[in-house]
């Protein structure tokens, strides 16, 4: 008699079981933590460094950071939409969380957008670029100061 495998192992799923919001929730508030220290490396490394190929590598690193932050702000809009009856004070930090993620992603790809159609030295493209990086340094701080409340709600997610 030949032994063979048992079929009473369970099958692996073909996608993962949606997350809780909660969750998702704390790994927004990780993501966005980290794009921000990552934002004030590129100041950091930009005001002290010569080196282009240093400067470029941390903008890169940057800008993979914002796209994380806003696959987990699509993931935590779902998760969220989800598991509507869940409510508590880290529900309330998440939401604003999402909406001070979307803001500064926004913001900043305005920026990009404003940036890229400087190609000529315009005065009035000037002042609209000024105002974008106003805008996206106002969004950014908007950003830290919902981490840190969520942070301060659920200090274990960090």
């Amino acid at each position: 008699m030949s032994k063979s495998k048992s079929s009473a192992a369970p099958a692996a799923q073909a996608s993962d079981p949606p997350s809780s919001a909660l969750a998702v929730a704390d790994a927004l508030c990780r993501s966005a933590a980290e794009c921000c220290r990552q934002h004030d490396r590129v100041a950091r490394i930009v005001e002290r460094s010569d080196v282009e190929t240093e400067v470029q590598f941390a903008q890169q690193f940057c800008e993979v950071m914002h796209d994380g932050l806003g696959k987990l702000l699509d993931a935590y809009e779902q998760a969220a939409s989800d598991d509507p009856g869940t409510e508590g004070a880290w529900r309330q930090r998440g939401n604003s969380l999402w909406h001070a993620g979307r803001d500064y992603l926004r913001r900043h790809n305005a920026c990009d957008q404003a940036a890229r159609r400087l190609h000529r030295h315009d005065s009035q493209l000037l002042a609209t670029l000024a105002m974008e990086f106003e805008f996206e340094a106002s969004a950014l701080l908007a950003l830290r100061h919902t981490t840190e409340a969520y942070r301060k709600e659920r200090p274990d997610a960090v």
